[in-house]
């Protein structure tokens, strides 16, 4: 913008100084000419020499950009604010998720190399079971079967203890499963809507930037594309909560899909163990 207005500035001083020449050749009268001349010979000589000079100031509070993000949250109505707002949402959200999950996958990638150390070369399942972290889901998983070893009685008595070990054994797998699995939805949530949300926004701001337009009776370029400009950007807002989104989502499933082999395979070894020693006592 201020390299176009020094353009035209200097422009004007050209074809300001061209016209004079040619007033002058036409036989103007001196006097008239020196009296009007000069001033306007001496405003065209201080542009020339420093046409940043004459160019406008910049008024306090705008944005380099009149047509980006900046300039879209400043000039948002209620329902642009609500989207941008609920975005923003969305966005930090979906990576709160992710810190989160890769933690625990984390976690539970070396409480699985702990239960492996520890649980497995225990005297008694109940030994190896204390003998693991408590938040461990290997400890959790091994106290339930052990449980359902002291568990089987009254009613229960009717179930065979293998059948009973092995619902005791994949009710838990099953919870810890859950937890694992849990903020992945929201994942999905976001990377199915967000493009829509951001879609509603663009829709709404076309609707007001036309509007705007038809009721002031000007249709130039610079009116049509700052607001339509700013409405397209909440698509593009939209698609940038979405993608990363979605893709984290289908990383955190594939992670989450190796830990639960690792535990299904761990319910399957202690079920087996489980019922060895139910068979010697």
């Amino acid at each position: 913008m201020i390299v176009h207005t020094k353009f035209k500035v200097l422009v004007r001083a050209w074809a300001l100084t061209l016209s004079l020449a040619v007033v002058s050749v036409a036989g103007v009268s001196t006097p008239a000419f020196a009296q009007t001349a000069a001033p306007a010979a001496a405003a065209s000589a201080a542009v020339a020499a420093d046409p940043a000079a004459a160019a406008p100031k910049k008024a306090e509070g705008t944005t380099d950009n009149p047509y980006g993000i900046a300039a879209l949250w400043h000039n948002a109505h209620s329902v642009d604010m609500g989207v941008l707002i609920i975005l923003g949402v969305m966005s930090m959200g979906s990576w709160y998720i992710l810190a989160i999950k890769m933690l625990e996958q984390a976690k539970a990638g070396k409480f699985a190399r702990e239960a492996a150390e520890k649980f497995w070369g225990a005297g008694t399942v109940a030994q190896g079971a204390a003998a693991l972290h408590k938040d461990s889901p290997y400890q959790f998983i091994a106290a339930a079967g052990v449980d359902a070893t002291k568990k089987h009685g009254g009613l229960m008595g009717h179930i065979p203890l293998n059948d009973w070990i092995s619902m005791s054994i994949q009710r838990s797998v099953d919870r810890v499963n859950r937890e694992m699995q849990g903020g992945l939805s929201f994942l999905a949530t976001v990377g199915s809507i967000s493009p829509f949300v951001g879609l509603f926004g663009t829709v709404w701001g076309i609707y007001g930037a036309l509007t705007q337009i038809g009721m002031s009776g000007q249709a130039s370029i610079d009116k049509v594309a700052g607001p339509v400009g700013s409405a397209l950007i909440m698509t593009a807002l939209g698609l940038a909560v979405a993608v990363p989104a979605v893709l984290a989502y289908n990383y955190l499933i594939a992670r989450n899909k190796g830990v639960m082999d690792d535990i299904r395979g761990f319910g399957s070894d202690l079920h087996s163990v489980l019922l060895g020693s139910a068979s010697k006592s």
